[in-house]
């Protein structure tokens, strides 16, 4: 039988498991919300853990706590940033739409962290002194976001980049045919082609400048509905400066609380550039497999690694499955889109209450784009080749090489010249010859496909 220890709270007494940190508004939110399997992001609770210490030093500077109880306070929070006590956080996503519960979770564990050292904390008075969870939570989400981003998703992305960069140098000698609306068309070199997909992800990191910046600024502050009741007036610049010093990561402090607290703005904006990366990483990935068709009856022009089996029926068969996975990644990012634009303009009056679902959904999409981007990258990009005998044989065999011809034949005349050769089945310099529009060494000094490029 389970050993349990009694609790309270302003609503009376629960029974919460014995050899856990959490207290009764912790155990009430398990009891009250068992709704799906989503529990709070782990690197919302490091942001509360950096958060609640920042307020601690605040509320010390501003002579509201004492030294024993703000030293108690870092000293847990140290604990919980490290994540060796994750397993203290287990609220579900779908509980109240403020984070109340997950707020006060942290609150209960630290309390009773500091209750183990000796020392006596009340998670309301002490741990939650200045805040409320209005402003707290929606710090939290901003720290997490802009922590994740910048430790996680940028560098990715420069490591993409990175071997697109090194394949596009070792493919400027290669001669491709070009492709518009899936139909053949001019050629270009194939280091042009994979500059394309480089210069997305060139761009994307530009684009995240600015969505990194518009996560920066917190609500912590505003308290309750965004006057900063029970807070000391400079609360909310104090903890920003402590927030940029304990997270190396450049956090302001809101200029209006008012927006801060019911706007969800910045995740929006924020959240638009991870869909354009999403949307660029499933055009990349679909080229990649289309290329990479066959072996035998596709395009077949690049090779990728060959990474497992591909099917369960046919032996030998082997699929894109790294391709399969980023364009999967890029679908749930898109559905997280749409999900946050809804949460987003739901701040009724002075707060948004689908903050949870807001983070949950953020989060879950630079943490989904950073790790496929490395694989990716690692069991994909990094082994793809050029199969340069396929990509000579279809220039060779283009008909669109007639491109070249329209300023010494005209227009009209190359396109006749193209549709002789597609229906009698001729070569583009046959059904040329054949018109007497053109000398074998007039068609030969202009048809060269290296000069089209």
């Amino acid at each position: 039988m389970q050993n349990l220890r009694e609790e309270h709270d302003t609503m009376g007494t629960v029974l919460v498991p014995a050899d856990r940190l959490w207290g009764a508004q912790t155990q009430r939110s398990l009891q009250n919300f068992a709704i799906g399997t989503e529990t709070m992001p782990r690197s919302i609770i490091r942001a509360f853990a950096h958060l609640k210490k920042a307020a601690a030093q605040a509320n010390w500077d501003c002579g509201k706590l004492s030294e024993e109880r703000r030293d108690a306070i870092a000293a847990a929070c140290g604990l919980i940033a490290g994540g060796e006590l994750d397993g203290e956080f287990p609220l579900k996503i779908w509980q109240t739409g403020s984070g109340t519960q997950s707020n006060m979770n942290v609150n209960e564990v630290i309390a009773h962290l500091c209750a183990k050292a000796g020392v006596e904390v009340h998670p309301n008075d002490h741990v939650n002194l200045s805040q409320s969870s209005n402003d707290t939570f929606p710090t939290a989400m901003h720290i997490a976001a802009v922590c994740e981003m910048e430790e996680r998703l940028l560098p990715a992305m420069e490591r993409l980049e990175k071997t697109l960069r090194r394949l596009e140098e070792e493919n400027r000698d290669v001669i491709k045919i070009g492709r518009t609306h899936l139909q053949d068309a001019v050629p270009l070199r194939f280091s042009q082609e994979i500059s394309g997909w480089r210069h997305m992800l060139t761009v994307c990191r530009e684009m995240a400048a600015g969505a990194v910046d518009a996560l920066r600024y917190l609500a912590l502050g505003g308290t309750a509905v965004g006057t900063g009741l029970n807070a000391p007036h400079d609360f909310g610049e104090r903890t920003a400066v402590l927030l940029t010093r304990y997270t190396g990561h450049r956090f302001f402090t809101s200029p209006n609380k008012f927006h801060a607290l019911t706007s969800k703005d910045g995740f929006v904006y924020a959240h638009g550039f991870l869909k354009a990366l999403a949307a660029d990483l499933m055009k990349i990935a679909n080229d990649v497999r289309w290329l990479a068709s066959g072996p035998r009856c596709g395009l077949g022009e690049i090779v990728i690694p060959e990474n497992e089996p591909g099917s369960s029926i046919m032996p030998g068969k082997v699929n894109p499955t790294q391709c399969e996975a980023v364009t999967m990644v890029a679908v749930q990012v898109m559905g997280n889109d749409a999900a946050i634009g809804f949460a987003a303009s739901q701040g009724n009056f002075e707060l948004n209450v689908f903050m949870p679902v807001i983070a949950y959904n953020f989060l879950q999409s630079v943490e989904l784009l950073s790790d496929v981007m490395d694989s990716f990258d690692r069991n994909c990009l990094q082994g793809l080749r050029a199969n340069r005998q396929r990509m000579g044989e279809l220039v060779d065999r283009s008909l669109m090489l007639v491109t070249c011809l329209t300023p010494l034949i005209g227009y009209e005349k190359a396109a006749e010249c193209a549709k002789r050769a597609h229906q009698e089945g001729l070569t583009l310099r046959q059904a040329v010859l054949d018109s007497g529009l053109l000398t074998a060494e007039a068609y030969d000094r202009a048809v060269q496909a290296d000069k089209m490029v």
